[in-house]
């Protein structure tokens, strides 16, 4: 991945709660033979380091698995009151790493013939966004997925400008939506929107009678032993052990925002997990467990992301990105951020080689951008095997 405007780091870090080649095997890779051994992760380390020494990060970790098994690697500290080192297996929010769940439960739906991926928006909800000039007629399930609807994201509001006025308040879907839909249409074909993603969260509902985060917990959390991952609806407080988080605040210093009501995600960006879960989830989908090939093929079917609100090379296709290696191939996960500080991707990569990256404060310059970047295609690009 390679970002390299500003204007992209403010889109990661604020608007969009967000941050993906061949699918994952279902099977653990065969360890090496008795004449290979595994390599270092030495450039995995330097990687770590660059952001928690240089970019004032204070925890970063890496959970990777591949032809040498499975692997870690962490630096800095999980919590800057007590200097618990970083780890692997504390929870975080995950933020819009949430979205693949949800484009998941949509293409299961639609495999079961309960909706189309090329009905209107207002088949489902009449009338809902049938207002300032927008047209549910015209809008359809897939647009929604792969955000090329036009429709506008509300977390480009004003009032998110200073994100932490709100931390405590709950929103409802139809605020959100109401609110996204006072703003100016997006300029371009593909304008990432959580807009798209609550909407989408509404067509479950309406769909199957449930809400979608128990859609979501009956056909993925629960089947694949997510035990870690969890809706905290209102609940400001993660359960269990967890990773606090930090954010720059107002007055330009480092503030905890561990405590925060993610209502305004939604099923675009509240989830709550661990990077070991996200991990198990990236691999059963891109493994083709949890789809039909038929819409496994549809969710890679990519459009070009705008390098301004990703970066350059990234496509988008339904719940997925995919972005080139420097080392060849591509990935395929999500990844994503929140308000309050915490950042997750999960990627799988060639030959399955899958990992997932986890910081407790959102980068908050280019260059710290770039280099969380650089983790990514260190921890994918990595030569685990070696002469002996």
């Amino acid at each position: 991945m390679a970002t390299i405007s500003t204007k992209s780091v403010l889109a990661l870090s604020v608007a969009a709660l967000v941050l993906a080649a061949a699918p994952a095997a279902t099977a653990r890779p065969s360890p090496p033979g008795p004449s290979e051994r595994c390599g270092t992760h030495d450039d995995v380390r330097r990687a770590l380091t660059a952001l928690t020494a240089h970019d004032r990060i204070p925890g970063a970790s890496v959970l990777a698995d591949g032809p040498c098994g499975r692997w870690a690697e962490t630096a800095g500290t999980a919590d800057l009151r007590t200097g618990r080192p970083m780890n692997t297996t504390d929870r975080l929010r995950v933020g819009s790493v949430t979205k693949t769940f949800t484009a998941t439960v949509v293409l299961q739906l639609a495999a079961e013939h309960r909706l189309s991926l090329n009905a209107s928006v207002d088949h489902y909800l009449p009338g809902l966004i049938d207002v300032h000039g927008y047209d549910g007629r015209h809008v359809t399930v897939r647009q929604l997925l792969r955000h090329t609807s036009g429709l506008p994201d509300y977390l480009d509001a004003p009032e998110w400008e200073h994100p932490e006025r709100l931390r405590y308040h709950h929103f409802e879907p139809a605020e959100l939506i109401a609110r996204a839909l006072e703003l100016p249409r997006p300029q371009g074909s593909w304008h990432y929107a959580t807009t798209n993603y609550l909407l989408l969260g509404l067509i479950v509902r309406e769909v199957t009678g449930h809400s979608p985060e128990d859609e979501i917990d009956r056909r993925l959390i629960r089947p694949l032993g997510l035990h870690d991952t969890y809706w905290p609806g209102d609940e400001t407080r993660i359960r269990g052990a967890y990773s606090r988080s930090y954010f720059t605040n107002d007055d330009g210093q480092r503030s905890d925002g561990t405590d925060w009501n993610v209502t305004v995600g939604g099923v675009g960006g509240a989830l709550v997990s661990t990077q070991a879960d996200l991990t198990r989830f990236a691999t059963a989908l891109l493994g083709g467990r949890l789809l039909p090939t038929a819409q496994l093929a549809e969710m890679r079917r990519t459009v070009a992301a705008d390098p301004d609100r990703l970066w350059p090379g990234a496509r988008y296709g339904l719940g997925l990105i995919s972005s080139p290696l420097p080392c060849g191939g591509v990935w395929w996960g999500h990844a994503g951020t929140v308000p309050g500080g915490h950042r997750a991707l999960v990627a799988v990569g060639p030959g399955g080689r899958s990992v997932a990256v986890a910081l407790n404060q959102v980068p908050d310059s280019l260059q710290a951008e770039l280099d969380f970047q650089d983790l990514v295609d260190k921890s994918l690009c990595v030569s685990e095997r070696t002469s002996a």
